[in-house]
């Protein structure tokens, strides 16, 4: 195809032929005849040219018979040095030439972000804050014809699918009896899921875990070093709010003034947390707000000592807890009002109310089934049994329970039989009943490390679980063993500090001295329950009940009749002592003082005679009859 050309100073126009006959003829400056073509119907195409000057030089390559340039012939005097080795051993390896490489790729990080959902749909001139607007807005709706026609349209509809759902369960479980009967054959196991560490530099001790209330999928982490006057310049007071599935980055950061020692979920609302601080504060967090406490409690109304535990309480608001701590105090508070408790009771168990003489507070139990009844583990080894809805602060401290040589770090009732509680201290873990206030109904041996934690099992009555300063996790099922542990786990190195069960009793999480927090799923045997273990557990406890209160009425008849026996012979010296007159007590004294010394001389008499008679007689010399042992001559 030919084509022209049109020279610009840039480049190069080049027109196709075929344009040729639109193209009308004009005379350029130069004098050469170019054309141009009308807008409508022509097509350009641009080719830009470099110019020759930034070629650079051109490269001329041509066929040419090979050259040596350089021949560097052997050095004669160098030959000299080498020396013939001879024989030569040559290694073949038959094998292919393999290499090992490894490659590490890049972390990838995860981040969860949410949006909050608030109340919507209100006209413009309606303040969805203020209740009486709404509630006049709502008003004004429901008279409107067309709103009662749209609920009745939708009532038929809703009516239709509640009645669907009703007529079959289609997550109704069939052969459930039959799955927990086929688990036993498992042995019992336990395999680490997760490691969630400590982010800093300075690593704190994991003092207290709390887990999400829906769905579990999150854990919550207090850290603080509890080691008196030990703590860093340089340490965090953070703690952490960890997503099972990113254990590498926190999804939160909680901020308090002080380091907390215990946090806990709100199970009424997950948005919300609560925290004791090792200054004795108590602060809430709502994570829809931020990392810092929404409020917080003042220096002098709360504790005077590290707050060890916060529990929430049962009420319609779900705004209620109460604290504990190493001051003697348990205190109630609101968190819509943390200006001051609500009520404070003084742990002390002589019922006379003096701080001085209470004894502190470190484990709190509430069962929300029982919503007037607490306990308190006291760093005593003495667990007070309270009643908060007793007249007065005398009648609120019910009973004691004495048993542990140290604090009692952990205590929690069986969810299955709230009456029987669970106490880890010192170097055993106690099973207790209400019924027995001596002594437990069942313990552990003593081990050779300390007991740190411990809790029960929500799925099955007869397993409970205990750590050790030794870095150890014991998994107790009494129904199958009661001198050692089911289950013995080597978590860690550092001493484990903190246990935290799951909900559905599957999922474990410990936390260390150094702020590791594990998290450990157990075996399907250890948290499914068994065949009639309920039947077992409940016989078993009132068995152990029974001893203990037979043993308690043998132990009471001893020690009465031994106060009574102690009270008569001092009555009866009592009564000698004011029957007798002096002058008649004095011919008593000499009496028997002269009556020792007759029995000395006959003593050393009946020793020279024995070296005649023999070593079991004795002879008399004046009567020449056999005097018997001074035993049984007073017999």
């Amino acid at each position: 195809m030919r084509e022209r050309t049109l020279h610009t100073l840039r480049g190069t126009l080049v027109l196709p032929s075929r344009l040729k006959a639109d193209f009308w003829p004009w005379t350029g400056g130069a004098g050469q005849t170019q054309y141009a073509a009308p807008v409508a119907i022509m097509e350009i195409v641009y080719v830009y040219v470099k110019k020759r000057s930034e070629f650079g030089r051109q490269c001329n390559f041509s066929d040419r018979v090979a050259e040596v340039n350089v021949d560097i012939h052997p050095d004669a005097v160098q030959a000299m040095n080498f020396i013939e080795k001879d024989p030569i051993d040559t290694a073949v390896q038959c094998a292919s030439d393999m290499s090992e490489h490894q490659v590490n790729t890049e972390r990838f990080e995860m981040e969860t972000r949410g949006i909050n959902h608030v109340e919507g749909g209100w006209p413009k001139d309606v303040n969805p804050q203020e209740m009486e607007q709404t509630i006049r807005f709502r008003k004004k709706v429901e008279k409107d014809e067309n709103y009662i026609n749209v609920i009745t349209q939708l009532g038929s509809l809703m009516d239709h699918c509640i009645k669907q759902n009703n007529a079959i369960n289609i997550y109704e479980e069939y052969f459930e009896e039959e799955e927990a009967a086929g688990v036993t054959d498992e042995p019992p196991s336990a395999k680490t899921i997760n490691v969630f560490r400590d982010p800093n530099l300075v690593k704190r001790t994991a003092t207290h875990l709390s887990w999400y209330p829906d769905r579990s999928r999150k854990l919550a982490v207090a850290y603080s070093n509890l080691e008196f006057q030990r703590s860093s310049k340089d340490m965090c007071y953070d703690s952490y709010i960890w997503d099972l599935e990113t254990p590498n980055k926190p999804e939160m950061i909680i901020r308090p003034s002080s380091p907390l020692i215990c946090l806990e979920y709100n199970p009424k609302d997950s948005h919300i947390l609560i925290g004791g601080c090792y200054n004795g504060q108590i602060a809430y967090w709502d994570t829809r707000k931020g990392s810092l406490p929404a409020e917080l409690t003042v220096v002098e109304l709360g504790h005077r000592d590290p707050v060890y535990n916060v529990i929430w309480l049962q009420s319609k608001t779900g705004t209620d807890c109460f604290s504990g701590s190493t001051d003697g105090q348990v205190l109630w508070w609101d968190i819509r009002k943390l200006s001051e408790p609500v009520e404070t009771l003084v742990m002390d168990i002589s019922r006379k109310g003096i701080l001085e003489n209470a004894l502190g507070a470190i484990a709190l139990e509430y069962e929300p089934t029982m919503p007037t009844k607490f306990m308190v583990g006291t760093e005593q080894g003495v667990v007070i049994s309270c009643n908060r809805k007793a007249k007065t602060a005398a009648e609120k401290i019910v009973c004691t329970y004495s048993g542990h040589h140290g604090p009692i770090y952990s205590l929690s009732r069986n969810p299955f039989y709230p009456k029987n509680f669970l106490t880890v201290g010192d170097w055993t873990a106690r099973i207790w009943s209400e019924e027995s206030k001596e002594s437990s109904i069942m313990w552990t041996k003593y081990h050779m490390s300390y007991l740190t934690d411990g809790c029960w099992s929500t799925t099955r009555p007869a397993v409970f679980f205990t750590t050790k300063m030794d870095g150890t996790l014991d998994v107790w099922d009494f129904l199958f063993k009661q001198n050692n542990p089911t289950l013995n786990l080597k978590v860690c190195d550092d001493p484990l500090f903190s246990l935290r069960l799951q909900d559905n009793g599957r999922f474990i999480g410990c936390g260390s001295k150094l702020g590791t927090v594990t998290l450990l799923e157990v075996s399907s045997g250890l948290c499914t329950l068994q065949r009639n273990e309920k039947n077992l557990a409940s016989a078993m406890f009132e068995r152990e009940t029974k001893r203990e209160k037979i043993l308690e009425a043998r132990h009471r008849e001893m020690r009465l009749k031994e106060r009574t026996k102690t009270e008569g012979k001092e009555e009866e010296v009592k009564e000698e002592t004011e029957e007798e007159k002096p002058e008649e007590v004095l011919a008593r004294v000499k009496k028997e003082f002269f009556e020792v010394i007759e029995n000395e001389l006959r003593r050393r008499e009946r020793g020279r005679a024995k070296s005649v008679v023999g070593q079991d007689q004795e002879f008399d010399e004046e009567s020449d009859d056999i005097i018997l042992p001074k035993e049984e001559e007073e017999e």
